[in-house]
Protein backbone atom coordinates (compact mmCIF):
# COMPACT_ATOMS: atom_id res chain seq x y z
CA UNK A 1 0.00 0.00 0.00
CA UNK A 2 1.08 3.53 -0.66
CA UNK A 3 0.95 5.71 1.70
CA UNK A 4 0.18 9.75 1.83
CA UNK A 5 2.60 12.09 2.09
CA UNK A 6 0.26 14.31 3.38
CA UNK A 7 1.54 14.05 7.45
CA UNK A 8 -1.96 14.72 8.12
CA UNK A 9 -3.69 11.92 6.04
CA UNK A 10 -0.97 9.85 6.80
CA UNK A 11 -1.90 9.76 11.22
CA UNK A 12 -5.25 9.14 10.27
CA UNK A 13 -4.61 6.09 8.21
CA UNK A 14 -2.19 4.83 10.63
CA UNK A 15 -4.02 5.71 13.35
CA UNK A 16 -7.28 4.03 11.57
CA UNK A 17 -4.86 0.65 11.48
CA UNK A 18 -3.62 0.67 14.54
CA UNK A 19 -7.62 0.55 15.89
CA UNK A 20 -8.73 -1.19 13.50
CA UNK A 21 -6.29 -4.09 13.55
CA UNK A 22 -4.80 -4.12 17.05
CA UNK A 23 -1.67 -4.28 15.78
CA UNK A 24 1.66 -3.10 16.68
CA UNK A 25 2.80 0.18 15.10
CA UNK A 26 5.89 -2.22 13.54
CA UNK A 27 3.43 -4.66 12.33
CA UNK A 28 1.43 -1.86 10.53
CA UNK A 29 4.20 -0.79 9.18
CA UNK A 30 5.80 -4.48 7.62
CA UNK A 31 2.08 -5.14 6.35
CA UNK A 32 1.95 -1.61 4.53
CA UNK A 33 5.90 -1.68 3.65
CA UNK A 34 6.52 1.27 5.55
CA UNK A 35 9.83 2.64 6.77
CA UNK A 36 8.64 2.76 10.60
CA UNK A 37 11.49 5.80 11.30
CA UNK A 38 10.16 7.48 8.10
CA UNK A 39 6.63 7.40 9.53
CA UNK A 40 7.62 8.46 13.07
CA UNK A 41 9.34 11.48 11.66
CA UNK A 42 6.64 12.88 9.19
CA UNK A 43 4.49 12.49 12.06
CA UNK A 44 7.18 14.15 14.54
CA UNK A 45 6.86 16.89 12.97
CA UNK A 46 3.40 18.09 13.27
CA UNK A 47 3.40 17.13 16.67
CA UNK A 48 2.63 13.38 17.24
CA UNK A 49 4.76 10.48 18.62
CA UNK A 50 3.66 6.91 19.12
CA UNK A 51 2.36 5.52 22.41
CA UNK A 52 2.84 1.84 22.99
CA UNK A 53 0.08 1.72 25.64
CA UNK A 54 -2.54 3.53 23.92
CA UNK A 55 -1.00 2.13 20.57
CA UNK A 56 -1.96 5.31 18.81
CA UNK A 57 0.10 8.34 17.49
CA UNK A 58 -0.88 10.99 20.03
CA UNK A 59 -0.35 14.57 20.01
CA UNK A 60 2.48 15.46 22.16
CA UNK A 61 3.11 17.91 25.05
CA UNK A 62 5.44 20.64 24.31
Amino acid sequence: MNLPKDPYMLLSIINMRLRDSGNSFEEICCCADGNCTLIQESLRQIGYIYDPECNQFVRRDI
